[in-house]
């Protein structure tokens, strides 16, 4: 999550434009959609439970690429292209229509890697993402491998269930977002508005697994906020409108466009009060994560229960969303 500076409000600068654009917005995902608005509307079956030990698995493979190119995944760092050459071909090899698109900041390349499941109605598509990007001071395995790899477990979910949805599914790791949102940024102020009508709704998952954790959800969009809050509900978790991010992740630039947004978000700097943890456990007077931003972001860095949880919810406004 990008940290805004006490002195100003962020610049949100978008990177250069790339020969990309066409492809990433429309283009090999829309040949492949085939199923018609006019459809009868099928029984569709809950979300699967997400394993959680799968996405433990994903954070190790983000700590290992960590550790072998430096010790982050930052803009402009190696550790952060292979972080991105590591997902795609798992993405791949899953049958998704994956795509890099490019952008430059502070002279250096940038990377966003695009992922459409094939089918679903062309003219709505529900797209989530995640940054996959460290600070270049550590790993980032909370901020935010945590929001990456969940991210990551549900649209493999998706591959295994062959999942036919009626809206397009759209999965995006953003690059450069610790820098201000300038991946996700670089991708709307590029979108024409056509493909900018077709998105239905943008879902971000910006730190799921903090070690002292709250259950944030974005609050922006009545319907998408019922749709995480109802689902929390059923597993007796009280959750509160998320405020610390506000207007510091990736559904920024969605949401100044015009694109209603949601998301949940576990927290970061800021500290648990005494209310908070009785209603969710933990340590009250310490920071939702006491490792934000620093090098101890490592694998140990993680409330797997937190985890778990968040990554079940992902799954089901997936697959709630997208029917």
């Amino acid at each position: 999550m990008f940290r805004i500076p006490s002195w100003r409000h962020a610049t949100l600068a978008a990177g250069t434009c790339t020969a990309l654009t066409a492809l990433v917005m429309g283009g090999a995902w829309g040949a492949q959609a085939t199923t018609s608005d006019t459809a009868a509307p099928r029984a569709r079956a809950a979300a699967p439970d997400i394993d959680v030990a799968a996405v433990q698995a994903h954070l190790s493979e983000l700590q290992t690429v960590a550790d072998n190119n430096g010790g982050n995944r930052a803009h402009g760092r190696p550790g952060y292209k292979a972080s991105v050459d590591l997902l795609k071909s798992r993405l791949d090899a899953a049958g998704f229509t994956t795509t890099v698109q490019e952008f430059d900041h502070s002279g250096a390349k940038g990377y966003n890697l695009i992922a459409d499941w094939p089918g679903g109605g062309v003219d709505q598509v529900v797209m989530a993402g995640a940054h996959l990007d460290s600070v270049r001071g550590g790993a980032g395995i909370n901020d935010n491998g945590s929001g990456s790899a969940a991210l990551w477990e549900v649209a493999l979910a998706v591959a295994k269930a062959d999942l036919k949805p009626t809206k397009h599914l759209r999965f995006a790791w953003w690059g450069a977002e610790e820098d201000g949102m300038i991946g996700s940024t670089h991708y709307v102020e590029n979108l024409n508005r056509t493909d900018l009508g077709k998105l239905d709704a943008y879902l971000n998952f910006d730190m799921v697994g903090s070690p002292n954790p709250g259950y944030f959800v974005y609050d922006d969009d009545p319907e998408l906020e019922r749709t995480f809050t109802d689902w929390y509900q059923t597993k007796n978790i009280v959750t509160e409108p998320e405020t610390e991010g506000d207007g510091r992740s990736d559904h920024a630039p969605f949401k100044d466009a015009g694109v209603r947004v949601g998301g949940v978000f576990s927290g970061a700097e800021a500290e648990k009060s005494a209310a908070q943890a009785k209603k969710w456990g933990g340590k009250a007077g310490e920071s939702f994560d006491p490792c934000y931003h620093s090098s101890c972001d490592g694998k140990a860095n993680i409330d797997a229960t937190a985890l778990d949880t968040n990554s079940d919810a992902i799954a089901h406004a997936i697959w709630k969303l997208s029917s």
